[in-house]
């Protein structure tokens, strides 16, 4: 297969996943790359057949089989593969044929990851829009508080001139309307204070968060834990990490108690995920905080724009609180993420375990 030992470890030595399939589209060769890529061994996988990898596409299948046949090479981008044991990769590929001794051909596949570099992408692009959403609602803010202040000043002066108490009805309209657009402003600006810190442990947050839901659902809805108790202590604000759970464990049960959901869940796992990407920055300890319920799903056309102000999915919500708990995860260097199906929403809360406190901001 190799024509000397020194191809062999150059091979062996790449970072890129290689993989040779034979003239029957067999495992024949895997470098250390491609076994860490598929998490197993090319012992195990010599002479498994590629729709073991291929997530059992026949449109893959046929073009390899093609570029087999006619010696052709190809370059397929964000294809579908499965690791041995059972998860699915988003990769690019490229397929070289090279001819074999007697004339048979064997196909050299690279393959490149894309999930995390996807992830990273998505992650940046997730944290750029929010921080634009974030300094345009600062600058509506500031215009819309003025000349609130001012129509509030003027109501209490115009008050004050009035003899007809029975006048006094409108200008009070004036001055609690002007007050709740100032509320109403102040909500969307989210948290404003800086996170008073000390050492908080998740799992006392969430049970918090459980106490509070239970009182508000009683007995209709269920709430499973799953948790991981080798999360350490780490420094935040407690009092705001409630809020941010509270919002999106709320937002689960309203969304439950309105589609009618039969056996209503919310489910709470907690995992220590290590080497994690946020944005741009790697961190070597993460507390992950997931939040699952069973409900109908976010819908479609906003599944983008969930974690703007304002942006909700039913006529009675604000949509402010997955803003405010989008804010309240970057205060402290995170991140939330979310996925969502018909029968299950997910939300991901990243809550990195480094000491950053003294850039809490």
């Amino acid at each position: 297969m190799f024509r000397s030992s020194q191809h062999k470890q150059i091979l062996e030595n790449l970072t890129t996943a290689v993989v040779m399939l034979d003239g029957r589209l067999c495992i024949e060769y895997m470098n250390p790359a491609a076994e860490m890529l598929f998490e197993a061994s090319a012992r195990r996988l010599r002479g498994k057949p590629a729709t073991d990898w291929l997530a059992n596409s026949p449109e893959e299948l046929k073009v390899l089989q093609e570029s087999l046949e006619t010696g052709h090479p190809y370059t397929k981008r964000e294809a579908r593969m499965m690791t041995l044991g059972g998860h699915e990769l988003t990769v690019d590929y490229s397929v070289n044929s090279i001819s074999q001794s007697r004339g048979e051909r064997s196909l050299l596949v690279e393959v490149e990851a894309r999930d995390r570099l996807m992830r990273i992408e998505r992650e940046e692009e997730l944290l750029t829009r929010h921080a634009s959403a974030r300094n345009l609602v600062r600058g509506l803010a500031h215009e819309i508080k003025n000349p609130l202040g001012g129509i509030r000043g003027a109501a209490q002066l115009l008050e004050r001139e009035l003899g007809d108490e029975e006048l006094h009805e409108y200008t009070r309209v004036i001055i609690e309307e002007a007050d709740r657009l100032r509320n109403l402003v102040d909500r969307l600006l989210g948290p404003r204070k800086l996170p008073q810190l000390s050492d908080v442990n998740i799992h006392a947050i969430l049970e918090r968060v459980c106490s509070l839901v239970s009182a508000e659902s009683g007995s209709w809805l269920h709430i499973q834990r799953d948790y991981d108790p080798s999360i350490p202590e780490f420094e935040g604000d407690a009092e705001q990490l409630i809020q941010a759970v509270l919002n999106i464990v709320r937002n689960a049960m309203q969304a439950l108690e309105r589609s009618g959901t039969p056996e209503p869940l919310i489910s709470l796992q907690t995992r220590a995920l290590r080497q994690i990407t946020l944005g741009t920055e790697r961190h070597r300890l993460v507390c992950c905080v997931i939040i699952t319920d069973n409900g109908p799903g976010i819908p479609e056309h906003i599944l983008n724009n969930i974690f703007y102000p304002m942006v909700t999915g039913h006529a009675d919500g604000t949509g402010l609180g997955l803003s405010i708990a989008q804010s309240i995860i970057n205060q402290h260097h995170g991140l939330i993420e979310c996925t969502t199906e018909p029968g299950e929403t997910q939300f991901k809360l990243f809550i990195p375990l480094e000491h950053h406190h003294e850039n809490l901001r």
